[in-house]
C-alpha cells in the first residue's frame, strides 16, 4: 500500500545529504573521464535518477508490506546468486555479475539488503527468551552463511565481510549475548589455517601485501603504493579540481570504482576528506536515530541493520584506499561508479524512510 501524502514528511534534509554525495561523485567521475561526462558521469546521472524515483516509492510504502515480502526478496536474491554460478560472466578476474542486457546486475549486492529484511523479519516474531536459545539461532546462521559462501566463491570477500558483520550486528541488536560471539570469534580464530588454504593465490597475496606492500611494489603491492602516492601528495587542500597527477597520468588504478575516494583526496585533499567523511557521518547518525526511535521490532533492526551495511561501505572503502586493510572490491556509497551499488543503496535508504515515515503503524509478530 502506497501512501503519497506521506511524502510531506520526508527528512529533506537527508535527501538533500544524498544529493549533494550523488553530485560530489558525478563530479569525481568527469575528473576520472578527463573533464567529460562520458562514459561514467552520465551513466551515473540516469542511475541516480531511476534509483532516487524508487526510493521515495519505497519509503511511502507501507513498511508491513516490506515485513510481508522480506522472506520472498531473500530468496529472490539468493536464486539470483546461484544464477551467477550458471549464467554470470567474468569481469575484472571475477563472476559476480548477470547480464540483463539493459545493464549488468550484480545479486551480491542486493543480497546485502534483503539479507536485513529477512533477519529483521524473523527476529521480530522472537521473544528475547527465546533469543537465548542455541536452537533459535540455528535458521539465522544459515541465513547469513549460505550467501556468504556463494559470494566467497564468486570470489568477493568484501560482501561476505559486510554479510557477516551485518548480519552479527542484527544478532547483538535482536539480544544474542556478548559471550557467544566472543566463542565464535574463537572458532574462526582457530579454523584460520583452515580458511586460509581455501583462500584463491591472488588473496593470499593481497593479504601478504596489505602486510608488507613494499614487497612488491610493481605486482601485488602496486595498487595500495600508487593509492599511498596520491594520497600523501594531496597534502591539506589538495592539488585542485581536475589538477590530481597520479590519477590524470593513470597511474592510479581502477579511479572510477574502488579508487575513487584517492582521487578525492589527491584533488581535494585532506579537508576535503574529512567534510565528505562528514557528510556520510550525518547520514549514518540519521539512520541509527530512525533505529532508535522506531516503535517496532522489526523497524529497529531494519534501520539498525541497514545503517551498518552503509557505515562498512565507507569504513571498508576509505581504509582500503589508505592501506588499513587488505584491498577489496566494495564501492564508495553514491560516488563510486556501478549501477547495482547506487540502486541498492538508495534502495535501502528508502527502506530506512519508510520506518521513520510508518513510525505509527503496528507490525505484528
Amino acid at each position: 500500500m502506497i501512501n503519497i501524502a506521506r511524502l510531506r514528511k520526508l527528512n529533506l534534509g537527508i535527501l538533500a545529504l544524498l544529493t549533494l554525495i550523488t553530485c560530489i561523485g558525478i563530479l569525481m567521475l568527469y575528473s576520472a573521464a578527463n573533464g567529460s561526462l562520458y562514459p561514467w558521469g552520465i551513466k551515473q546521472i540516469g542511475r541516480f535518477g531511476i534509483g532516487f524515483i524508487m526510493m521515495l516509492l519505497v519509503s511511502i510504502t507501507d513498511i508491513r508490506q516490506w515485513f510481508s515480502k522480506a522472506y520472498t526478496l531473500y530468496f529472490a536474491s539468493l536464486f539470483l546468486l546461484l544464477a551467477v554460478e550458471l549464467l554470470g560472466f567474468v569481469g575484472m578476474g571475477a563472476q559476480r555479475w548477470i547480464d540483463l542486457y539493459a545493464f549488468n546486475l550484480q545479486p551480491s549486492e542486493l543480497m546485502r539488503v534483503c539479507l536485513v529484511l529477512a533477519l529483521a523479519r524473523y527476529f521480530h516474531g522472537c521473544t528475547i527468551q527465546e533469543v537465548g536459545q542455541f536452537k533459535t539461532l540455528i535458521l539465522p546462521l544459515f541465513m547469513i552463511l549460505i550467501p556468504t559462501l556463494l559470494a566467497t566463491r564468486q570470489p568477493d570477500l568484501g560482501t561476505a565481510g559486510i554479510l557477516i558483520l551485518s548480519g552479527a550486528a542484527l544478532f547483538f541488536v535482536a539480544g544474542v549475548r556478548v559471550w557467544k560471539f566472543i566463542v565464535a570469534g574463537v572458532c574462526v580464530l582457530s579454523a584460520a589455517p583452515i580458511l586460509w588454504s581455501l583462500l584463491h593465490p591472488y588473496q593470499q597475496k593481497r593479504i601478504l601485501t596489505f602486510l608488507n606492500p613494499e614487497s612488491d611494489p610493481m605486482n601485488t603491492g602496486y595498487h595500495i603504493m600508487q593509492s599511498k602516492i596520491a594520497l600523501g601528495s594531496g597534502g591539506l587542500w589538495g592539488k585542485g579540481f581536475l589538477q590530481g597527477s597520479q590519477s590524470h597520468l593513470n597511474f592510479l588504478p581502477e579511479k572510477q570504482t574502488d579508487f575513487i575516494f584517492t582521487m578525492f583526496c589527491e584533488e581535494f585533499g585532506l579537508i576535503g576528506a574529512i567534510l565528505l567523511l562528514f557528510l556520510y557521518t550525518l547520514v549514518i547518525l540519521y539512520n541509527f536515530n530512525v533505529a532508535l526511535t522506531s516503535r517496532t521490532q522489526f523497524g529497529r533492526l531494519v534501520a539498525i541493520g541497514l545503517a551498518t551495511t552503509f557505515f562498512l561501505y565507507v569504513f571498508i572503502n576509505t581504509a582500503m584506499v589508505m592501506g588499513l586493510i587488505p584491498v577489496v572490491g566494495i564501492p564508495l556509497p553514491l560516488i563510486s561508479y556501478g549501477g547495482t551499488a547506487m540502486i541498492t543503496l538508495l534502495f535501502g535508504q528508502g527502506l530506512v524512510f519508510s520506518v521513520a515515515l510508518h513510525n505509527d503503524v503496528r507490525v505484528g509478530r
